[in-house]
């Protein structure tokens, strides 16, 4: 990817809160709305996306928010947590993948992979050995994007949506 995609990735302020949260609700609509009852995307949706929700988020100092913009324009975000993990992830300094959405207009330009490299950089500058998230186990081009990253499959867990527990892949890679 050219420089001239991607103008900017990096550590999102309180100031993006409001933005991330509307970016956040809009894109997990889009993804998982069709898939899913309105009423269990409506739940979903107040309790994970608010403007005071990704504010704490932002200010947490287990978490690292990065942004990707494009002429100035949100086109992706990720986020780290530090101190967390499931059953199935057994290493010493983990850090989970929490979240990455990348805007559909963006989508299979280059930004999706910066902002992974970005993602691999933080986590190894906060000190992991090992990066792992969670994917819905029905959004398979997910998959195949952390695939192409080095994430294998390590185990499952249980991700609620509204009132209806679904099944995440749990996928791991090592850091160099």
């Amino acid at each position: 990817m050219n420089d001239s995609v991607v103008s900017r990735i990096g550590p999102a302020t309180a100031g993006d809160a409001e933005e991330l949260a509307q970016f956040g609700a809009r894109t997990f609509l889009e993804t998982f709305g069709p898939e899913n009852t309105a009423e269990d995307m409506r739940l979903h949706l107040a309790s994970a996306w608010r403007p005071e929700l990704q504010r704490a988020e932002i200010l947490n100092p287990q978490m690292d928010t990065l942004v990707a913009r494009v002429d100035g324009v949100l086109a992706g975000f990720a986020q780290l947590r530090a101190d967390h993990a499931p059953a199935c992830i057994s290493t010493t300094r983990p850090v989970e993948l929490l979240r990455f959405y990348v805007d559909k207009p963006w989508q299979g330009q280059g930004v999706a992979r910066e902002l992974m490299l970005a993602v691999l950089r933080q986590s190894r500058e906060r000190g992991a050995r090992e990066l792992w998230l969670g994917v819905w186990e029905r959004n398979v081009r997910a998959q195949a994007f952390y695939r192409k990253h080095g994430f294998r499959l390590v185990g499952t867990q249980i991700f609620i949506v509204g009132t209806d527990p679904q099944t995440d892949h749990v996928m791991l890679r090592e850091l160099e």
